[in-house]
């Protein structure tokens, strides 16, 4: 064992998921007295009769605190083993004790199993010395073999529950991060884009209030359908967190949203291309293409200075699907590139569909996101 991963062991923590007790410990207990008890009264050559059997059974209760006290426990009981060991080396019976002790292997497993990596590391050294002592003491040859690897099945079998515990933990942890990023993209993509377009109808309808005042009506119904609608995209998300189902059932519109999503663009002009024998696409996919577009008429609406038009186009060939968004304006040179939520979500997005995305000034002017992705999500 190479001292960095001594360290290592040393400073893990305590398993997270340790129970409390549980009826069937008080059953262990009970079986483990019983079966001491049998033995001392029945058993053939025990040594000091009395005294093992009141050890064997006063250790019993130990296996009560296994899991909350797993240090404390192995010290209790293989300290008392070692004493029996350093009894038997000062001229006592060469064999103090029960058959029955070996129940003294579940602390072990618990040790391993629960313990924190000092806890772990200090507890096997009591068992080692322990184990050396008694082999000193009434060394049998094969059974001792035996009882050593005993040993070793019983850390083995704690540590491997152990590791498809935190495996399984982990597992849970890293699913419920996607599915919170996910929700979280899904709500940026639908507040962004919606609360631009009111700020971009607020912002014409104060400018025409005073020459078109019917112009500032048209302005406020438009923000009032914005709102209505961003209103709707939020509850639906609520309910998917508040009942526990899968971000999947989240709102999804798709490609064929787009003509719509460029109607309802309070300005500028939004011209929308699709492919005319466009095959099915896989659902992920086909949200994917939609949030993205809306995500990059978003940024137009905020950022692109004097902009007449935006362009999105999409394009589906050879088992790839190409969204290209293009305006017209003039690129703010204190506009970052790569920053912010949006192309953060955006470029997550592209990635998890097996997709590129690349996103930033255009070389004839203005500001153009292209993202292609394989038609077939994958699996």
């Amino acid at each position: 064992m190479t001292p960095d991963t001594l360290s290592s062991l040393w400073a893990e923590p305590r398993a997270a998921d340790a129970p409390g007790r549980v009826p069937r410990d008080w059953v262990l207990v009970g079986v483990v007295t019983v079966t001491a008890l049998l033995e001392g009264v029945l058993g053939d050559d025990v040594a000091w009769r009395p005294f093992a059997t009141a050890v064997a059974v006063g250790l019993a209760p130990v296996l009560l605190w296994r899991r909350s006290h797993p240090l404390a426990c192995v010290v209790v009981a293989f300290g008392t083993a070692t004493a029996l060991g350093l009894t038997s080396l000062l001229g006592g019976p060469p064999s103090v004790g029960l058959d029955t002790m070996v129940y003294v292997l579940i602390l072990v497993h618990a040790l391993v199993r629960w313990g924190s990596g000092r806890e772990i590391v200090i507890g096997l050294a009591v068992v080692t010395v322990a184990a050396a002592i008694g082999t000193v003491a009434d060394y049998t040859g094969p059974t001792d073999v035996i009882g050593g690897l005993a040993v070793l099945a019983a850390a083995a079998g704690g540590a491997a529950f152990r590791y498809r515990a935190e495996s399984a933990r982990r597992a849970v942890e890293q699913s419920r991060t996607q599915e919170r990023v996910g929700l979280a993209r899904e709500l940026h993509d639908i507040v962004a884009h919606h609360v631009s377009a009111i700020a971009v109808q607020a912002q014409a309808g104060r400018a025409m209030a005073g020459q078109r005042p019917e112009a500032a009506l048209d302005a406020l119904a438009a923000i009032e359908g914005e709102a209505s609608r961003t209103l709707a995209e939020m509850r639906a998300m609520v309910r998917v967190l508040r009942d526990g189902a899968p971000a999947q059932d989240a709102p999804r519109p798709g490609v064929a949203d787009l003509v719509s999503l460029a109607r309802r663009a309070p300005a500028p002009v939004v011209d929308v291309e699709l492919p005319e024998d466009m095959g099915e696409l896989p659902p992920q996919v086909d949200a994917a293409v939609y949030r993205l577009a809306q995500e990059a008429l978003t940024n137009a609406l905020r950022h692109a200075r004097d902009a007449s038009r935006v362009e999105i186009r999409v394009v589906e060939g050879a088992g790839r699907l190409r969204l290209r968004v293009t305006d017209d304006g003039r690129t703010d040179p204190a506009r970052p590139v790569g920053h912010g939520f949006g192309l953060l979500g955006m470029t997550e997005r592209v990635q998890l569909l097996g997709g590129t995305l690349r996103a930033g000034p255009a070389p004839g002017g203005g500001w153009a996101v292209d993202a292609e992705m394989p038609t077939k999500a994958r699996r």
